[in-house]
């Protein structure tokens, strides 16, 4: 098998694993606070990253020389876990996916003030058709629209401006160290909070809050491995398998089956994401040196 597909075969089961902890954690939103499900993901998260971290070279990997800059990413990962739980337990679950897609554009868009990046005509165009994708599946001022939309494309601004640190400071830091440190400030956030929001779960929710940060840092692990055997331009747009678990998890659990117009609105974000994805793969391409 080739490393391509190998890439491919780790980003679907990462987006698996992310699809099956979103499908949780709005089951558990039916009685828990987000506050409370993202404290239990967390604590179960951080000692696997510490575990994976010391199987991949010790737990030197997680000392960091830029605690701000973690900080701030942990803020915003804080933000982004807040209004998503919310939101997946406002709205049904494909919706709910299809409005976080527009992140990558978001990143698109913030990198040229916060990256002094430039955006191109083509990529300008397919970052506007994604947005006009988003305005179809929230449709706004109508009669099938809901605030908690408007939670989800939060989530998607929060995440994206995770991802733009990650861009301006990934290099310079083990991936461990990010990761890490970037769950430990939602844990220590919510855990301040929990005294607020606690309601006492059932035996069932401790083995759902378990499985929960267990698939978030399988989820974290697959589609590392997925970058490391795939370009990003071959195994990014394999995110979007998220979209047909979200549909079928959905539908399974809850009967949940979108509309028309969110599914129109669904191939205008994920085109625009595809699009996006080969621009720039093509552009990296030709900026490599020859030898």
């Amino acid at each position: 098998m080739s490393a391509s597909f190998k890439g491919i075969g780790f980003m679907c089961l990462g987006v698996l694993c992310l699809a099956m902890g979103d499908a949780i954690a709005k089951w558990l939103g039916e009685v828990h606070s987000p506050l409370q499900i993202i404290f239990f993901r967390t604590l179960v998260s951080l000692p696997l990253i510490a575990l994976l971290a010391h199987f991949g070279g010790g737990l030197r990997k997680l000392r960091t020389r830029r605690p701000g800059v973690h900080l701030l990413r942990g803020l915003t990962y804080t933000g982004t876990m807040v209004c998503f739980v919310l939101g997946l337990t406002l709205l049904p679950l494909a919706e709910a996916t299809a409005i976080a897609f527009v992140a990558p554009l978001f990143v698109t868009l913030l990198a040229v003030p916060l990256l002094g990046e430039r955006i191109e005509g083509p990529v300008l165009a397919a970052s506007l058709a994604g947005f006009l994708g988003v305005l179809i599946v929230v449709r706004p001022g109508g009669e099938a629209f809901h605030p908690g939309s408007l939670v989800l494309v939060g989530a998607a601004f929060f995440y994206a401006l995770m991802l733009i640190t990650a861009r301006r400071w990934g290099s310079s830091e083990h991936l461990w160290a990010m990761v890490f440190h970037m769950t430990l400030v939602p844990f220590v956030l919510t855990g301040l909070a929990l005294p607020w929001v606690w309601q006492p779960p059932q035996a069932g929710h401790w083995v759902a809050f378990l499985a929960a940060g267990i698939l978030g840092v399988g989820a974290t692990a697959f589609i590392t491995l997925a970058f490391r055997h795939a370009p990003a331009a071959i195994a990014a747009p394999f995110d979007y398998t998220a979209m047909l678990w979200a549909v079928l998890l959905g539908w399974w659990f809850w009967g949940e089956m979108p509309d028309l117009w969110v599914f129109v609105g669904s191939v205008l974000i994920i085109g625009s994401g595809l699009a996006i994805a080969y621009r720039e793969g093509r552009t990296s391409l030709k900026r490599r040196p020859t030898s």
